[in-house]
C-alpha cells in the first residue's frame, strides 16, 4: 500500500512524497510496523499523508478475531490497516493552491474544462450557447470532463472568479465575436490565457491538459529536489 500511496500522490495528485518506515517512537500505537508517505508542502514542511500499518495479531487478540486454519485449529488473525483520509485533500490544497484559490491537477479535477458563455442580447445568447453546447459535446466525445456554465443572474467576470477559486485547470471564454471568428479565449489556471481557433483548440486540448499536469508536477518536484529537471516519476522512490 505504501507504493500505491506514492504512485497516486506523484502520478495523479502531482505531490512529491518521501515514503518510508516510521520510527518506533512514531509508529501507530498497537502496530508492529508503520509505513507512511510524507508529502512535501510548498513551505518545505512535511505532512504525513498516508499510513499503512502491520498490526500483527495485537488487535485480533484484543477483540478475539479468529479464523480456522487448515488443521481445524482456531488462530488469531494477522491484520493490517491502511487508507487515505481527508488529509490528502488538505495536501492537494496546500501544495497547489494560491492566493486566488484552488489549483487542481487535471487528473483529479472533477471538471477539467469549464465553458463560460458571454452575451448581452437574446440574439447573442442563442448564437453563443449554440456554439458552446456543440463545443461541450465535442469535448465529451474526447473523454474530457467538461461543464458549461449556463447560470443566469451572474456576470461572466463573476463566473471567471468562481471557477478560478474552484481550481478548474482550463476555462474557455466564448463570446459573440469569438463565435464569428470561430475562435475562443483559453485561460489556463496556471498562466494567462490566449486566443486560438476552436478547431485547433479541440485538437490541442489533450496535450494542453497533459501540459498543465506536467507543469504542476515538475513545479512541485523542484520544491523537494531543486536540481530535478524532469517529473517526479523519473526519480526512483525506495523505502528504508
Amino acid at each position: 500500500m505504501l507504493n500505491t500511496y506514492a504512485d497516486f500522490a506523484i502520478n495523479d495528485a502531482a505531490i512529491p512524497v518521501i515514503p518510508g518506515k516510521k520510527s518506533e517512537a512514531e509508529k501507530f500505537a498497537g502496530a508492529d510496523i508503520t509505513y507512511s508517505i510524507e508529502a512535501m508542502m510548498g513551505d518545505g514542511k512535511a505532512l504525513q499523508s498516508g499510513t499503512s500499518h502491520f498490526l500483527g495479531q495485537n488487535f485480533a487478540q484484543a477483540f478475539e478475531v479468529k479464523y480456522l486454519d487448515q488443521n481445524g485449529q482456531q488462530q488469531h488473525c494477522w491484520t493490517t490497516s491502511w487508507g487515505l483520509s481527508t488529509r490528502m485533500i488538505g495536501a492537494i490544497i496546500m501544495v497547489h493552491g494560491d492566493d486566488q484559490g484552488l489549483v487542481l491537477p487535471p487528473k483529479l479535477a472533477p471538471y477539467q474544462v469549464v465553458i463560460v458563455p458571454i452575451f448581452k442580447t437574446d440574439e447573442e445568447k442563442a448564437s453563443v450557447l449554440g456554439t458552446a453546447r456543440n463545443l461541450k459535446a465535442e469535448l465529451v466525445k474526447a473523454n474530457i470532463r467538461v461543464t458549461l456554465d449556463e447560470r443566469e443572474g451572474q456576470s461572466p467576470g463573476w463566473k471567471f472568479n468562481d471557477w478560478e477559486m474552484r481550481g478548474v485547470p482550463l476555462r474557455v471564454e466564448l463570446g459573440p465575436k469569438d463565435v464569428a471568428k470561430q475562435a475562443a479565449v483559453l485561460a489556463r489556471r496556471d498562466r494567462p490565457g490566449r486566443e486560438g481557433k476552436i478547431s485547433a483548440f479541440l485538437a490541442d486540448l489533450p496535450a494542453t491538459i497533459e501540459s498543465c499536469w506536467r507543469k504542476s508536477s515538475s513545479h512541485c518536484t523542484t520544491r523537494l529536489w531543486p536540481s530535478a529537471k524532469a517529473t517526479p516519476t523519473t526519480r526512483k522512490l525506495t523505502t528504508s
